[in-house]
């Protein structure tokens, strides 16, 4: 085999062309692994989507909203030590 070929997952994770595919899959993955990171927080909010490294949650429940919104700082900090990276910044919270 020659030696200019790569393997995918080597042209997935450094050609700059995939750069915006990279950021999707990551956001998506925060969405989808939210209860594993969080068991406890299932049957209280909703993980909607990640956009610009702002994670859109809903929590219909105003005192829960409230009390997520006191630890915001605390989720946002599990979310990228669990990744191991800055995947969020800021949560943004909806009913």
């Amino acid at each position: 085999m020659p030696d200019s070929f790569k393997s995918l997952g080597d042209v997935f994770r450094k050609e700059p062309a995939f750069k915006y595919l990279r950021e999707v899959v990551k956001s998506s993955d925060v969405v989808n692994d939210f209860y594993k990171i969080f068991p406890d927080f299932e049957k209280i909010a909703l993980p909607l989507k990640v956009d610009k490294k702002v994670l859109k949650l809903r929590v219909e429940n105003p005192t829960w909203r409230s009390e997520m919104k006191f630890r915001e700082s605390e989720i946002v900090e599990r979310i990228n030590k669990f990744y191991n990276e800055e995947r969020i910044k800021q949560i943004r919270f909806s009913s």
